[in-house]
């Protein structure tokens, strides 16, 4: 399994690294003869069986993927603390805001594009991201207050809410599912990266489509809503790597692709809410 990217590639499982891909274990309600149901771990030539558990020990299992993702987001959390309690709201803070999410943006690329999970770059991304998070959240309570609170809550809403419907089987994560989102995602970051530079050479006024008015709000549901998409991306993933007897050092994998996904979906409910709070 690799990591959960929603600003870069999303490598997910894949058959070609050793493990399963989108739609190979049938979710709950899945109909037979998926034809992507195959089992990466079966011996060449044996015939598809219904997921089980591993028979070997030392698999990744659903303890290491709580500790993992609780230990990376914990290290989020205290980033943000100490930056947001020792750092003033200043020009010199915007700027190290900035240099602290373009660093973790490095460590996220990096281990992208290892084939291993490397817990240390995968703790330093939080570190940062960290101190990132928690300027900006800073910044954000002083123009508008109690705004990062009610970001937190709005996140933990939506992942929740995902998280029920996936398992409720309300949403069936199949390769096709991927393609499209994926397809729609890409789209989205493409016509967000050109809004940025007609914003910074002073085409696009006010932000763009990044405004804090209405159009603005409807982008930043839009950026929710794929979030929500990159989330049952990544329970899939650790859905597969559990049933499939994915390594356990996966597990970092999986809390590294969570914690990028839930930053995505705090930093745009912090957005919104701003812009909600602006039309009160």
């Amino acid at each position: 399994m690799r990591s959960s990217n929603p600003v870069f590639s999303r490598r997910g499982f894949s058959r070609d690294a050793g493990y399963a891909g989108f739609g190979t274990a049938p979710q709950a309600g899945y109909a037979q003869g998926n034809p992507y149901a195959t089992n990466p771990y079966a011996q060449q030539g044996q015939q598809y069986a219904p997921p089980q558990a591993p028979v070997s020990t030392g698999g990744m299992t659903m303890d290491d993927v709580v500790m993992r993702s609780a230990t990376t987001l914990g290290v989020v959390v205290l980033g943000a603390v100490l930056a947001w309690a020792l750092l003033p709201v200043s020009p010199g803070s915007y700027g190290l805001a900035i240099g602290a999410a373009l660093v973790a943006m490095v460590l996220a690329v990096i281990q992208s594009f290892k084939r291993t999970p490397s817990p240390a770059l995968i703790l330093g991304y939080a570190a940062f991201e960290g101190v990132f998070l928690g300027v900006i959240s800073e910044m954000f309570n002083t123009a508008w207050s109690g705004a990062p609170f009610q970001a937190v809550l709005g996140t933990m809403a939506v992942s929740g809410a995902t998280l029920l419907v996936y398992k409720a089987g309300w949403i069936r994560v199949t390769a096709r599912y991927a393609r499209i989102g994926m397809a729609i995602a890409l789209a989205f970051i493409v016509v967000m990266a050109v809004n940025l530079l007609l914003v910074v050479f002073g085409v696009a006024e006010g932000g763009g489509l990044r405004s804090m008015g209405p159009l603005g709000a409807i982008v930043g549901i839009i950026a929710i809503l794929l979030g929500a998409f990159f989330l049952t991306l990544d329970f899939k993933q650790i859905e597969d790597g559990i049933t499939y007897g994915a390594p356990r050092n996966e597990a970092w994998l999986a809390a590294f692709g969570l914690t990028m996904t839930l930053v995505w979906i705090y930093v745009e409910m912090l957005r919104l809410v701003a812009i909600f709070s602006n039309n009160d």
